[in-house]
């Protein structure tokens, strides 16, 4: 993760959620994602808000996919993590795991 930038918490949730999802993840399907897996519920505009940020970071990226006529002839985007992405989420596991081995057991507290 480059040097001063911070990884929020939805981000980190979204970038698991794309990874979930595989390498064509959607917008809606990270949606679901976050819902079923993370248990957070989201406006579809707060997802495409936070993969576009995700973009600008440079930890996803995206693509527009063949348009269908079940959309109505509009071609659905599709995200997938880059290495600084995994990297970003590789590094806050880290962090937490570090902070975890400082928590004395609840049977110890």
């Amino acid at each position: 993760m480059p040097k001063g930038e911070h990884l929020g918490d939805l981000e980190e949730l979204t970038l698991l959620a794309v990874l979930r999802r595989g390498p064509a993840a959607d917008g809606a399907g990270v949606r679901g994602e976050l819902a079923e897996a993370a248990g957070r519920t989201v406006s579809i505009s707060t997802v495409y808000v936070t993969l576009m940020r995700l973009e600008e970071k440079g930890y996803t990226s995206s693509w527009k996919g063949e348009p269908t006529g079940r959309r109505g002839g509009k071609a659905k985007r599709h995200y997938a993590v880059t290495p600084e992405g995994r990297a970003a989420l590789e590094a806050v596991r880290a962090v937490r795991d570090g902070m975890w081995a400082g928590v004395p057991d609840a049977a110890d507290a």
